[in-house]
């Protein structure tokens, strides 16, 4: 029930860049799909906002055509977004993230060509990129929208293949049999710490610092998209949620919903009113989508166990359509404080990898392979927990001296 330790990146040769022969050849791939949004009991507004897409009809929403069709030779498109920024700054981050991604995935597709594994996975991460982008300008030009951001976890899938980009902690979970395994990795300071033996799983649920996150698209003008992916097996199930869901209802409670309700119509409604008879302290977002078909194998077929697993795409020589990747901003007052829920952590370090504390701390596993990190991370976790000692020790100061 626990997600592996020390995710392997993949080899796409090994892999298969392109739709294998045998995927193809087996059949369509049948989805079922709902998504469901709900501001929960405290919030005034809600900033979440979530896509279902078919790739090859190029709609989106949640027609009646979406809900239950083949994905088609360009495949299928889940992303959930969590905006944040303040007045209604998120809320515009999150549709931003969702159009923008939903409009470069379609981008340039050929009606006619069925795409390769390696050209959805580059185009996932692309769009990704270019809506963390363009929430940055439209930031900067208007100053009302300064520090908006947003998570963004997005799948998608080509005939047995799902890819899943991540900034954030919004979350990808997939429930295989009895087993509900999280396939993506939170970017938090709270997981971050965990990972680090700085905190047990117990500490980390009243963590004081528990909402602050690494990385969110809108923040800076480059991100670092974690890119996984999943084997996908006739009755496998997505769950993509935002942190309103997963940071309100406990692993056990979500795996038992998601085994006993049979239409995902139903699972949404169960879980979002499950959050908020828990509290409903934040927005939730969460999108459910059922896998079946000819074109997955059967569930019972030996393979590897499903876990986490990132995704390595060959460069493309001819990449000339990515965001530029630049390390800072030369318009930004490097000076300026960091948006509210991001790590005050310099730019080389603003990418730190997290797990799940529900699954417990990502160490070094029994086979002796090093665990997987998000490339920027090199600040010691002790001079981060130290900072944030002495931020609250200041503050603590202050007080007493305003006070007297």
């Amino acid at each position: 029930m626990t997600q592996s330790e020390t995710p392997i990146p993949a080899n796409p040769t090994e892999q298969g860049g392109g739709a294998s022969e045998e995927a193809t050849s087996r059949g369509p791939v049948h989805v079922r799909v709902f998504a469901r949004t709900d501001v929960g009991q405290v919030r005034e507004h809600n900033e979440d906002n979530f896509l279902v897409a078919d790739l090859t009809r190029r709609s989106r929403g949640l027609l009646e055509a979406n809900r239950s069709c083949d994905v088609g030779i360009h495949g299928s498109l889940f992303a959930v977004c969590d905006g944040m920024g303040g007045a209604a700054a998120g809320e515009i981050a999150s549709q931003l993230a969702v159009d923008i991604i939903y409009e470069k995935m379609l981008e340039g597709l050929d009606p006619n060509v069925v795409i390769e594994r390696d050209e959805l996975a580059r185009r996932l991460v692309r769009a990704v990129e270019a809506a963390g982008l363009r929430i940055f300008q439209e930031a900067k030009v208007d100053r009302t929208r300064r520090g908006m951001g947003t998570t963004v976890t997005a799948a998608a899938l080509v005939d047995d293949h799902m890819f899943l980009a991540q900034v954030g902690d919004s979350r990808g979970y997939i429930l295989r049999g009895d087993q509900l395994i999280q396939v993506t990795r939170d970017q938090s300071l709270v997981n971050q710490l965990i990972e680090a033996g700085q905190l047990t799983e117990e500490e980390a649920e009243t963590f004081e610092h528990n909402n602050i996150i690494l990385q969110a698209l809108g923040t800076a003008d480059s991100v670092q998209v974690d890119l996984t992916y999943v084997e996908l097996f006739q009755g496998d199930l997505l769950l993509l949620c935002s942190d309103g869901l997963s940071g309100m209802i406990r692993y056990e409670e979500i795996r038992e919903v998601l085994r006993t309700c049979t239409e995902p119509i139903d699972a949404c409604k169960a879980l979002t009113e499950r959050a908020n008879q828990a509290g409903g302290h934040d927005n939730i977002t969460v999108i459910i989508v059922q896998f079946d078909g000819e074109g997955l194998k059967p569930a019972d077929t030996e393979g590897e166990a499903l876990r986490y697993r990132k995704y390595a795409i060959p460069e493309d020589p001819n990449d000339a359509t990515a965001p530029a990747r630049r390390s800072t901003d030369p318009g930004r007052d490097p000076s300026s404080p960091p948006p509210e829920g991001i790590a005050s952590i310099p730019p080389t370090a603003n990418d730190k990898l997290a797990g799940w504390h529900e699954q417990g701390p990502h160490a070094q596993a029994e086979n002796g392979e090093e665990r997987i990190e998000i490339p920027g991370t090199h600040i010691p976790t002790w001079l981060v927990v130290t900072l944030i000692v002495g931020v609250i020790a200041m503050l603590a100061g202050a007080a007493v001296v305003l006070l007297r």
